[in-house]
């Protein structure tokens, strides 16, 4: 019952992959089939981001109110709607209506899926079922690259259907998240719920002592507000946490996630093979990273990721300096798929699933809330600023947004 109840919920996370992967593969055929301008497009691509923000936002009073899973339904059902938007769409509103809707489930499931898988896993299971959220987002991406190099743009917004639908399906037969229902009083649904998870011949009389003490103390703890945040004794693991989630969004992997088809065509790769092997390696290197997380421990990872990232964003600034003065042309479009798949396998191993486990674990317990909702909201921002800025330094200089990439990384 737990793995099927991971499974359905990584639905949600394979929905928030093809989400973010969809704007990729269909930005030339949507420009040309709607007629849309470089900045209508960047708004398209970017308005996700804003979308997951609010979500983001809403997402803790959501799950809170509703329950886990009631707030897996509701982002599910914006989920759906958008993509219906999308694809019955005949001009820019509605693509923007339909992308913000998706954008809006996504930011629900970054926080609810995670937090379902890791309150109904018991705990020798708990690490590896939370690292399945992440390569599900991957493998979500990654499938919407590989189907929309041979998908038209709206058959591929159907597709983004199929895991809302098995998501929908799959919540009738997992039981809700035992914490939550201990948490609102319900004692007996609470003990039906953590018997179905762990078996009917199960002892669960110690789970159960141990969740209900550690709602008690919550309980206890004094709710923090924001401001609290920027007190001395948590100023030193907030900015840890916020931090980590500026270096990942400024370093620029949303923009060259949301538009690698752009950025290999520019440099003169054929899109379609540089985006397969994009998506590929992506959901490799991801699983990989998932096995040896805790073995490598966080910090190693995290400096071998930033090297990595900056090599790969420097590898791409060449190409195009080397391209946008004429030289060498022979090479550029070598080191431009070079640099790129460098960058995300460096990204995958590191920096995009280490920053998320450091924040759930540095944060005090009366402040993991507020913290992880400012955290989640800086990451999201970051997001937007990244994927909507993208194409207009690309048209400003191809190198210099590389370069300006590679600083912002090293810096941090």
């Amino acid at each position: 019952m737990v793995y099927l109840s991971t499974f359905v919920a990584v639905c949600g996370s394979f929905a928030f992959g093809s989400c973010a992967g969809y704007s990729s593969p269909t930005q030339a055929a949507i420009r040309e089939d709607l007629n849309l301008s470089l900045a209508e497009y960047s708004l398209f691509g970017s308005i996700l981001t804003f979308g997951a923000m609010i979500g983001a936002i809403a997402s803790g009073p959501m799950a809170d109110f509703f329950g886990r899973k009631g707030a897996l339904r509701l982002s599910t059902a914006f989920c759906t709607a958008g993509w219906l938007s999308i694809y019955f769409a005949q001009g820019p509103l509605p693509l923007d209506i339909g992308r913000l809707a998706t954008g809006f489930g996504m930011g629900v499931f970054s926080y609810v899926v995670p937090v379902f898988i890791a309150e109904i896993a018991p705990k020798n299971l708990r690490g590896a079922l939370t690292a399945a959220n992440q390569l599900m987002i991957c493998t979500g991406v990654s499938v919407a690259f590989i189907i929309g190099t041979v998908l038209t743009w709206r058959i591929l917004a159907l597709t983004g259907l199929i895991p809302c639908a098995v998501l929908l399906v799959g919540l009738f037969f997992v039981p809700e998240s035992p914490r939550w229902l201990a948490k609102i009083g319900k004692q007996k649904e609470f003990e039906a719920a953590l018997r179905k998870l762990r078996g009917k011949d199960a002892d669960v009389s110690e789970e159960a002592n141990e969740i209900q003490d550690y709602i008690e103390t919550l309980q206890k703890l004094p709710k923090a507000k924001l401001f609290d945040l920027f007190q001395r004794r948590y100023l030193r693991s907030v900015t840890i946490g916020v931090g980590l989630m500026v270096c990942q969004q400024f370093g620029g992997i949303n923009g060259i996630c949301f538009y690698t088809s752009s950025i290999f065509e520019s440099a003169g790769f054929p899109a379609d093979i540089g985006t397969i092997i994009y998506a590929i390696l992506q959901v490799i290197i991801t699983a990989l990273n998932a096995l040896f997380v805790d073995k490598a421990g966080r910090k190693p990872l995290l400096l071998v990721s930033g090297a990595g990232l900056v090599m790969g964003c420097l590898l791409a600034a060449l190409s195009f300096y080397f391209k946008t003065y004429e030289i060498a042309l022979a090479a550029a479009p070598a080191l431009a798929v070079t640099g790129i798949l460098l960058y995300i396998a460096s990204f995958s191993a590191g920096m995009g699933a280490v920053p998320w486990i450091i924040m759930s674990e540095i944060f005090p317990i009366n402040i993991k809330g507020a913290a992880g909702s400012l955290a989640t909201l800086v990451n999201w921002f970051g997001a937007w600023a990244v994927s909507f800025t993208f194409n207009f330094l690309l048209s400003w200089s191809s190198y210099g947004t590389f370069l300006n990439f590679g600083a912002d990384t090293s810096c941090h």
